[in-house]
């Protein structure tokens, strides 16, 4: 094939995008990932930038009405939902791991953890249902409570539907062609990072219980729930680390990388899914473990004061006889 042969080729195209040309200026491959750049090499995003401030702001704003007239909020909600909640948001989209999600796939797995993982749960813990309840007007608010009962966030929610949302997922991202065409298209691409927070916000907020979410269970079977998805993700670690064929084999070998093989980063995906995995999944197991034994503190101090209330009305009625 000839040099005009080559240039006259139109570029590939995949469900009709087109793909990037790695032998123009715009397919040089990044830099190595080095400790550095992790902290340097920021980008810019703007529909999930303008999303978290718009977010952060509204929860802000809710804060602000609570307090104006004279309600308390916990400042540690506060800063639960807008700096780790939405902190945590902006770091999986607009730091260096949504720089190189597309160049590593282990870059890519640590902002999967984090936006599946870690975002939702601190959200959770910011209870941002319960402060709009309080804070909304009567006509926003009965579409909230409409939306809360309604069949769909119920079926959404039950724990069983809400488990099999979040064990599978990534097995059908990472075993289909799902992944393969996100790294293609900027849409998908935005849509996977909505999918990670939406479907762990579906897992975790009914197992915190915070707020009033349906899909709420007692406390021993949020513990076994949390429990059971430690294995389903080491195994899936595991299994991206053994394998013996790339994920997105064609788009990672096109990218012409000399600091590392498609191979090598694998592994190291693989490994990051296996052990952020179980670290996170044992340190939500703890805070629930600790809300469990509060939650039976307070029962336990609600039943004593029922007790002496009773007693005290005994007493009270053997005086007056």
């Amino acid at each position: 094939m000839s040099v005009a042969d080559v240039e006259s080729t139109p570029p590939p195209t995949y469900a009709g995008t087109v793909l990037p040309p790695f032998d123009s200026e715009q397919g040089v491959p990044l830099p190595e990932l080095t400790a550095e750049r992790l902290l340097t090499s920021w980008s810019f995003d703007p529909f999930p930038a303008v999303s978290l401030l718009a977010i952060a702001a509204f929860y802000l704003y809710g804060v602000w009405v609570l307090r104006r007239r004279g309600d308390h909020w916990p400042a540690s909600r506060t800063f639960s939902f807008v700096v780790l909640g939405v902190g945590g948001g902006a770091v999986g989209t607009q730091s260096a791991l949504a720089t190189y999600d597309t160049e590593l796939l282990s870059a890519h797995m640590v902002q999967h953890m984090v936006l599946s993982m870690v975002v939702p749960v601190f959200l959770a813990l910011g209870a941002p249902v319960t402060l709009a309840l309080r804070t909304l007007s009567r006509t926003p608010r009965s579409w909230l409570l409409a939306v809360l009962h309604s069949r769909l966030a119920a079926v959404l929610s039950f724990p069983a539907v809400a488990f099999v949302l979040f064990v599978v997922s990534p097995w059908a991202l990472y075993f289909t062609g799902w992944y393969d065409a996100t790294l293609r298209s900027t849409y998908l691409h935005e849509v996977l990072h909505l999918h990670f927070v939406v479907v762990g916000s579906l897992f975790f907020w009914p197992l915190l219980g915070i707020d009033p979410v349906p899909g709420r269970v007692a406390y021993p079977f949020r513990l076994l729930t949390v429990f059971l998805t430690l294995p389903f993700h080491a195994f899936l670690g595991v299994t991206v680390m053994s394998m013996t064929n790339l994920i997105a084999g064609d788009w990672y070998t096109s990218l012409g990388r000399d600091w590392t093989t498609p191979m090598a980063d694998q592994e190291l995906a693989g490994a990051i899914l296996w052990g952020s995995g179980d670290v996170v999944g044992l340190v939500i197991f703890g805070v629930l473990f600790a809300q469990w034994a509060r939650h039976s503190q307070r029962e336990a101090e609600r039943e004593d004061r029922r007790l002496d209330m009773e007693e005290a009305r005994a007493r009270q009625s053997a005086r007056e006889r």
